[in-house]
């Protein structure tokens, strides 16, 4: 299948060439149909996966026709980097067209947002907070959308958006178009949708998890070994671009600064920083200025940044929705890529969650020639802590192999059947008496 067979207005069509777009991602292929077709459309894909463009090229089909420069559609996401990647391939998409978009969030002035609102806007790609901001100053008019999207409403849980998602659909005309999209499904995001979509399709790609293409491994370590265990491994590795997370802004600026002066071209990229330092980091790191980005949570939505191919949790994520993420903006589009986790005794519990839903083990990993100073990366976990699926699993082979080992030194000549070896014969089973 390709982009003709969903008779784009060729406007549109040029958009899509311009952006190189040729065959639809499976989410682009089932969604596209069912919105252009009126339905409320409940989307749950990896990311990395199209989702962006499988809500965009159908509604910006329906504003090519119909009344221009009134808010027609709303897209609301949770952080100024997610609401930025949307604006632009919006703008992009719809470059041929009279259509306008615009990005609305905080960080920066208000007065540029409220001059290009009085112009006139089709798309509106908004934060929550600044949306609600404009609205109550009554600098943006949203009684004419017709179409509400709500990318990544699983994140906006997580930032404790739900609140403001409420007040912003009770501001909304009724009868609309609803379009929730996103990664992982809580209870809570369950909840939302059944309030907001009316007799929704349901489209979901796949297991809501990393990609198939990901390899993931964990590096047992002392929390005190971790900047150490990140330069000797910096050092062995072959990288495009790498993103590292961090739990904390102190953190990430910190190391960003430290590897800095050990000669990597590495930016940070958290929330103290102003929207004009976020926004030249993120273009940096687009653009192959920096190799590597040292980030909180924040950014694990929103980099769009096709040739990463190394994720690093430097420190443990606190969920696994957050892990699904952070992983995800490697082994984007089909490519392969590598996600390594720093992990200490403290993280067995998520370990274990982590382990469930990949379906198997996280590999256990020692960088060869690293002083660990007595610590011992194979046998990493407390003494008497309970091992996690990964150990069991990593035992069970040990024990294998040892048996396989004991077996082939000690094979019966002659052919005999050695497979039968060891097992217990059956006792016959009493007969009943009377």
């Amino acid at each position: 299948m390709t982009f003709d067979q969903f008779d784009f207005d060729p406007r549109i069509q040029a958009g899509i060439q311009a952006m190189g777009f040729t065959t639809p991602t499976p989410i682009q292929e089932q969604a596209i149909p069912e919105i252009i077709g009126g339905h409320d459309v409940l989307g749950l894909a990896q990311t990395g996966t199209g989702k962006t463009a499988a809500f965009l090229l159908p509604v910006l089909e329906m504003l090519t026709t119909g009344p221009l420069r009134k808010i027609r559609v709303l897209v609301v996401a949770p952080t100024r980097e997610l609401a930025d990647q949307i604006y632009q391939q919006s703008l992009a998409l719809s470059k041929k067209t009279k259509i306008r978009s615009l990005a609305i969030y905080g960080g920066v002035g208000k007065k540029p947002q409220i001059d290009a609102l009085k112009r006139g806007v089709e798309v509106v790609v908004a934060c929550p907070g600044r949306l609600l901001d404009l609205h109550n100053d009554k600098h943006i008019d949203l009684s004419h959308v017709e179409v509400l999207i709500l990318d990544e409403a699983d994140r906006m849980f997580d930032m404790g958006f739900l609140p403001d998602i409420r007040r912003i659909i009770k501001r909304l005309p009724r009868e609309r178009q609803n379009l929730l999209f996103s990664a992982t499904m809580p209870k809570d995001i369950r909840h939302l949708a059944d309030e907001t979509l009316v007799d929704p399709v349901t489209v979901k790609i796949g297991m809501i998890a990393p990609a198939k293409t990901v390899s993931h491994a964990l590096y047992p370590c002392t929390q005190k070994q971790k900047n150490k265990l990140l330069r000797a491994l910096l050092q062995d590795l072959k990288f495009g671009r790498m993103l590292i997370f961090t739990r904390t802004k102190y953190k990430a600026r910190n190391l960003a600064r430290d590897l800095s002066k050990k000669g990597y071209n590495v930016a940070a990229l958290q929330g103290n920083m102003s929207q004009s330092q976020r926004v030249k980091a993120m273009e940096g790191f687009r653009k192959g200025k920096y190799d590597m980005m040292i980030a909180t949570d924040i950014a694990a939505r929103g980099i769009d940044v096709s040739d990463i191919t190394h994720v690093i949790n430097f420190d443990m994520p606190d969920t696994v929705d957050a892990y699904t993420h952070r992983i995800g903006r490697t082994g984007r589009a089909k490519q392969s890529g590598e996600a390594f986790t720093f992990a200490t005794g403290e993280d067995l519990p998520m370990i274990r969650k982590i382990e469930r839903l990949l379906e198997e083990p996280l590999e256990l990993r020692g960088l060869e020639g690293f002083d660990y100073e007595g610590f011992d990366p194979e046998n990493p976990w407390p003494k008497g802590a309970p091992k996690s699926s990964g150990q069991h699993a990593q035992d069970r082979r040990k024990r294998q192999n040892s048996r396989n080992r004991h077996r082939g030194g000690n094979r019966p000549q002659g052919g005999g059947n050695s497979s039968a070896r060891g097992k217990a014969r059956k006792k016959p089973r009493p007969k009943k008496v009377g």
